[in-house]
């Protein structure tokens, strides 16, 4: 099981690779005809894809050191480092949230004249395209190799398509004398980019911290308690490395039992929670009922 995550995370690079690259082009793109459309959302989406090069770098270099073996240092593993990455990509995310949020408030207060031109609106419709394609490479492949930076930079593809399309209907709605309408739809956007960063970040978190979800861990507990032989289970706990669970159970069996039959219960628990749930870890301890 260990090299099938490894591999995995091999294959999660693939990911984070055409998300950088998709948001290198889109960005200059969007910075290019953003300026020279005068279209302040559209700008306001290519700052956010600018800095979406740096959160997939970090994303991509979280993959790459949590495929490190374990070590002196690390007798876990470096699984964890994919989960900082995600943190990291969330703080980035969070600033040009912020910044581009700034810069649309200011702008209302000070209007252009004129209304972008229609190019900016077409681009960014071109622009939601190609990111929900790149959504939809890297949820599909994040679901099959269940990875947490992977997951989060999909969650990154959506939203800017997403903010793509708002884009260019503020852009559009422009064109009906309303050039206003431009600068508040880049408000919208800003606020899109930092909702996405704090749900990355609360997911990241909570991982860090070794929260886990209390339904997840009923449901390891109803299942161990199938196992023949197990009278109870007096404590569970479970927690994340990067995207491996680890479970420490305690079960109780029959006092009558001796050490070889306990141990054969204790090894079953740890088979079912594998085989079902796929969990990466068990620790077992057996008491007596």
């Amino acid at each position: 099981m260990g090299q099938e995550k490894y591999r995995d995370l091999k294959m999660g690079e693939r990911g984070a690779i055409l998300s950088i690259i998709a948001y290198i082009l889109l960005s200059a793109l969007k910075l290019f005809i953003g300026s020279v459309a005068n279209s302040e959302a559209l700008k306001a989406d290519g700052l956010n894809n600018a800095t979406d090069i740096i959160a997939s770098i970090a994303v991509l270099v979280g993959l790459k050191l949590s495929q490190k073996p374990p070590d002196k240092d690390h007798p876990y593993g470096h699984w964890k480092a994919e989960t900082v990455a995600s943190m990291v990509a969330s703080f980035i995310m969070m600033a040009v949230g912020i910044q581009v949020l700034f810069e649309a408030i200011t702008s209302v207060f000070h209007p252009k004249q004129t209304s972008p031109d229609m190019i900016s609106a077409w681009t960014g419709i071109f622009c939601a395209v190609v990111m929900y394609l790149v959504y939809r490479y890297n949820i599909t492949l994040g679901r099959k190799i269940n990875s947490q930076a992977v997951m989060a930079a999909a969650k990154d593809n959506l939203s800017d398509a997403w903010v793509s399309i708002g884009a260019a209907i503020g852009i559009i709605g422009s064109q009906f004398h309303l050039p206003w309408l431009d600068p508040a739809t880049a408000i919208i956007v800003g606020l899109l980019i930092c909702k996405t960063a704090w749900d990355i970040f609360k997911k990241s978190s909570h991982h860090l911290t070794d929260g886990f979800d209390e339904k997840v861990l009923n449901s390891y507990k109803k299942t161990v308690l199938t196992v023949n032989g197990v009278k109870g289970v007096s404590q569970i706990q479970a927690r994340n490395y990067g995207n491996n669970t680890i479970v420490d159970i305690v079960v109780l069996v029959s006092s009558t039992l001796d050490i070889g039959n306990a141990h054969d219960i204790a090894s079953k628990v740890e088979d079912i929670l594998m085989e079902k749930y796929d969990v990466y870890y068990v620790h077992v301890h057996v008491e007596p009922s």
